[in-house]
């Protein structure tokens, strides 16, 4: 009976977190759908922000290649990622170079359109964001950044009163 009852409480432990989490910041659920990609994202093994954007993905049906580097830099080159556009953690997607915590809701965005439109970036590390989302976090205002084919840099979205 006892170990019945600590298990029923730990489980109603665990749904409460999730719930909480959920209810933190129920911006990154939303536009949830059931279509599924394939990306493969590089991110330092002890850098815990990282993880949770990879969480996001995997949250949003992403299947996620997880490629755990000490040398990140060298793939951001390797992809064109521009310097001012750099975060911690650097993705592909169908051709698409993802840099930083951009929604998952804004990867799908892109790749259902037709564009050329080859690099999605959120400089930075900004508070409040997907996989900067924990508990009590502040909620940085950001932009997700797009890059074309050609160069040009114009806003993607933004996340202001989130």
């Amino acid at each position: 009976m006892i170990k019945q009852t600590l298990i029923s409480l730990s489980l109603v432990s665990s749904l409460s977190m999730v719930t909480l989490a959920e209810a933190a910041d129920p911006v990154w659920q939303q536009s949830k759908s059931e279509q599924s990609y394939e990306i493969t994202v590089y991110h330092s093994p002890t850098c815990g922000c990282c993880k949770g954007w990879v969480d996001h993905l995997k949250d949003h049906n992403f299947k996620v290649n997880d490629v755990l580097t000490d040398d990140v830099q060298s793939h951001k080159v390797r992809l064109g990622v521009p310097q001012g556009a750099a975060s911690c953690h650097t993705a592909v997607v169908n051709g698409k170079v993802i840099e930083g915590h951009v929604p998952a809701q804004d990867i799908k965005a892109l790749l259902a359109q037709q564009s050329n439109i080859q690099l999605l970036a959120v400089p930075g590390m900004p508070s409040g964001g997907p996989g900067m989302d924990f508990e009590g976090a502040r909620k940085d205002a950001f932009k997700v950044y797009a890059q074309d084919t050609s160069g040009k840099v114009s806003v993607f979205n933004e996340y202001s009163d989130y």
